[in-house]
C-alpha cells in the first residue's frame, strides 16, 4: 500500500523541485532522505519511478515552516537529491527554488497576504541567512502571472524581487575564505568566494576553452572534467568545506570575457554536470567578484567597476542574469561590504496534490 505524502511541484526561476510542509515529512533525518530519494526515484539516471527529472536542476526539495527566528516569517531547508546516487545533501542554499518559497508559503496558510504585495522574510536553514522575496498578491492572492521573463524560462511571470541580507560567508565563514582575492590551485589561478554561494571562479582560457562552449561539449571533455574537479577538491579544503568529493559544493564557474554585451560570461559546473544557466547564489558569488579588484574576474571584464549602487548583468549559456548590487570597497579585504545583493526571478505552481511514497 502506498502513502500519500502533501506535495506541490514548482518552477522555482530556472529549477524545478518538489516542496513540501516540514509537518508532513519524518522529523528523522535519515528516514525523510529515504522518503525523498524513493519520491523522486533516486538513485536512477532517468528517475522513472519517481518526480524527478532525471537532472540536477529538477531533481530538488523545499522543506517550509514557521520559523523559529525572530527576524522571519518561514524557515526554508533546501535539499538537491543527487540522481544516480542515493544522496541528499543540504551543503547549499538555493536560490532559484527560494524563488517559489515565498508563494507557497502564502498559499499553504503560513503567512497572511497583503493587497498588491506580500514581503515574505525567509530564513534559509541552509546557511542562516535571511532573505525577503516580495510576492505579488493583488487583491490578497497569490498570482503567478505577469510580464516579467528571465532568461532560461519561456514565456513571462509575475515578478519575484529577492533581496539577500547578510549572506557574506555563510557557507565557508567569510567572503574569501583563503584569505586572498585569488590563489594558485595546481597551477591554475583561481579566486574562491562565498557571497551565499561558495564559488570557484577559473579563467576558460587558462583551460584552452573560449567560453562559448556549450554544457553539452563541457560534459564531455572528459579531461577537463577531471582537472575542474581536482581543483575542486582542493578548494574544498582550502575553503573551510572539508572533503567536498560527496558534497553539491563548491561551484565552479568558469568565466570569460562577454559575448553578449554583459560584463562577464560563465559556464558552471554544478558541479559535475553544467548548468543551462546559473544559480541564483551562484552569480551573486560571481557579480561580487566582479566588483573587487585583484580577483580572476577582474582579468576579463568588459569595463572596470567602481563601488556603489549597481547592475552586474552575468551572461550565461542561455541568457544573462542581471543581479543589483551595493558594494563599498578597499583595498584591505576584511573591509569589503556588500551591502545589498538583490535579483529578479519568477516561479510558478504546476501541481498540488499527494506524492505517493512506494512501499521499501
Amino acid at each position: 500500500m502506498q502513502q500519500a505524502i502533501p506535495c506541490s511541484i514548482m518552477r522555482g526561476g530556472t529549477s524545478k523541485g518538489l516542496y513540501f510542509l516540514a509537518k508532513d515529512l519524518p522529523e528523522d533525518k535519515q528516514q525523510r532522505n529515504q522518503w525523498l530519494l524513493r519520491l523522486l526515484g533516486s538513485p536512477d539516471v532517468r528517475q522513472i519511478d519517481g518526480l524527478g527529472g532525471a537532472h540536477p536542476l529538477t531533481s530538488k526539495v523545499a522543506i517550509i515552516s514557521p520559523s523559529t527566528h525572530n527576524d522571519a516569517d518561514i524557515d526554508y531547508l533546501f535539499l538537491q537529491v543527487v540522481v544516480d546516487k542515493a544522496e541528499v545533501s543540504d551543503a547549499q542554499n538555493c536560490g532559484n527554488i527560494l524563488a517559489g518559497v515565498g508563494p507557497f508559503a502564502i498559499e499553504q496558510g503560513l503567512v497572511s497576504a497583503k493587497q498588491e504585495s506580500t514581503d515574505v522574510r525567509i530564513h534559509m536553514l541552509n546557511t542562516g541567512a535571511i532573505a525577503v522575496a516580495r510576492v505579488p498578491t493583488p487583491q490578497g492572492k497569490v498570482t503567478y502571472q505577469g510580464d516579467a521573463q528571465i532568461d532560461g524560462v519561456p514565456g513571462s511571470s509575475a515578478p519575484i524581487l529577492i533581496d539577500f541580507l547578510d549572506i557574506a560567508g555563510s557557507s565557508c565563514g567569510s567572503l574569501f575564505p583563503t584569505g586572498n582575492s585569488r590563489d594558485r590551485i595546481q597551477n591554475t589561478m583561481v579566486t574562491c568566494i562565498d557571497n551565499g554561494m561558495p564559488v570557484v571562479l577559473l579563467r576558460a582560457e587558462d583551460f584552452g576553452l573560449s567560453g562559448a562552449e556549450s554544457p553539452a561539449e563541457l560534459e564531455a571533455n572528459q579531461a577537463l572534467r577531471s582537472s575542474i574537479e581536482s581543483i575542486r577538491l582542493e578548494a574544498g579544503t582550502l575553503m573551510n568545506l572539508g572533503d567536498v568529493s560527496n558534497k553539491t559544493v563548491p561551484k565552479m564557474s568558469l568565466i570569460s570575457p562577454p559575448l553578449k554585451g554583459g560584463l562577464i560570461n560563465t559556464r558552471t559546473f554544478i558541479p559535475h554536470r553544467v548548468h543551462e544557466a546559473i544559480g541564483v547564489l551562484g552569480s551573486v558569488s560571481v557579480a561580487t567578484a566582479c566588483v573587487l579588484q585583484g580577483t580572476v574576474a577582474s582579468d576579463v571584464l568588459a569595463q572596470h567597476i567602481a563601488e556603489g549602487a549597481m547592475e552586474i548583468v552575468v551572461e550565461h549559456p542561455t541568457g544573462q542574469f542581471t543581479v543589483e548590487m551595493e558594494v563599498s570597497n578597499n583595498s584591505d579585504l576584511n573591509e569589503f561590504q556588500v551591502h545589498r545583493a538583490a535579483l529578479l526571478r519568477t516561479a510558478r505552481l504546476l501541481m498540488r496534490g499527494d506524492a505517493m511514497l512506494a512501499e521499501e
